[in-house]
């Protein structure tokens, strides 16, 4: 049996993704969570051999959480299943220690065989998610300067080129507003722009959002 974690702030999908694997006999949810502090709860209470992952979390975010259960519990294999779609996401989750990645608007049937990957112990990588890192390998290139981001830094990107204000950012974020400004000062710096105006554009270019 291939014991499940559920870690996404939105109870609709944890449900969609728990009806899901409840037809495969072989995979058992033994746990959901909402935010870092929950799951990290269940980590320590509950044998665990999958923990699916939001990247979108409040407060800390997957790919922090990704990092922190990749330290403590080793042995847990981790699906990054996330709204974003995988040229923007896969391979910066892959880098941190994910082993697999999935987006939510996908056959929700690979949900089943990612799992059952994963609880195997290999990676499950779609085919789109597999070309692009051959291609990577393949062809290295300079990094694009969005990829020298942090992570919270990416998210205040993300965040500013969606039309969110700074005290909107810091709600979302469990931050101060002062560190958000912090953040997009590092932005602009980072990527040599001026504004938020064009910290959007930016975000649209490297089709970000």
């Amino acid at each position: 049996m291939i014991r499940v974690l559920l870690c996404d702030d939105h109870a609709m999908i944890r449900r969609g993704i728990r009806e899901t694997l409840s037809e495969a006999v072989d995979v058992q949810v033994c746990g959901e969570a909402s935010n870092y502090a929950e799951v990290k709860a269940l980590l320590r209470n509950a044998a665990c051999d999958v923990l699916i992952l939001d990247l979108n979390l409040p407060g800390r975010s997957g790919l922090e959480v990704l990092e922190t259960v990749r330290e403590a519990y080793p042995h847990v294999r981790v699906l990054i299943v996330s709204m974003y779609e995988a040229d923007q996401y896969a391979l910066r989750c892959l880098r941190a220690g994910a082993h697999g990645y999935l987006n939510k608007a996908g056959d929700p049937t690979q949900i089943v065989q990612a799992v059952r990957t994963l609880g195997a112990g290999r990676k499950f990588l779609t085919p789109e998610v597999s070309d692009m890192l051959v291609n990577s390998l393949a062809q290295p290139v300079d990094q694009a300067p969005h990829e020298q981001l942090s992570e919270r830094e990416m998210q205040t990107l993300l965040k500013i080129a969606s039309g969110k204000k700074l005290s909107e950012i810091a709600d979302d974020l469990m931050l101060s507003p002062k560190t958000v400004s912090v953040y997009r000062a590092r932005l602009l710096e980072k990527l040599k722009l001026s504004s938020n105006a064009e910290l959007a554009v930016y975000a649209n270019r490297n089709n970000l959002i």
